[in-house]
């Protein structure tokens, strides 16, 4: 026997037909399955009830400090609670006060934070509505 007239398939046998079709079902599904993920995260999460943003912060004394939030409504006023943070020098919380935003039309919400000790910043984590967990 010449090794020219045997193949590798007439030596150990060629792959049954069906796994290709099945590869390519696979991959159609994963990728149909990844099309629907992107749209639902770019249609439904792209366009979140409430927002905010930090605006201004003020440090007034050792147990006070003050931020301006920005709220912004998605369709409409909804009841929603945000959330600031005061931090010190060495990255602790040393005050926190959640609130429940203006809807009155008024975007600009003054919030004074009470401290533990003197903070150094002020972080605005967010803002939550019903059926949005994620604070923005």
């Amino acid at each position: 026997m010449s090794a020219s007239t045997h193949s590798l398939a007439e030596r150990y046998g060629a792959p049954p037909r069906w796994r290709r079709y099945f590869l390519i079902a696979l991959v159609a599904v994963l990728v149909g399955g990844f099309g629907v993920l992107w749209l639902w995260i770019t249609i439904v999460q792209s366009d979140p009830k409430v927002s905010s943003e930090l605006i201004s912060s003020d440090i007034v004394s050792d147990h006070e400090a003050t931020a301006v939030i920005r709220v912004q409504y998605g369709e409409g006023p909804v009841d929603a609670h945000c959330t600031v943070r005061a931090i010190a020098h060495d990255k602790t919380v040393v005050g926190e006060e959640t609130f429940e935003p203006r809807q009155d039309g008024e975007q600009d919400n003054t919030v004074t934070i009470r401290t533990e000790r003197r903070a150094t910043a002020v972080d605005s984590i967010g803002c939550t509505a019903e059926g949005q967990v994620r604070p923005r």
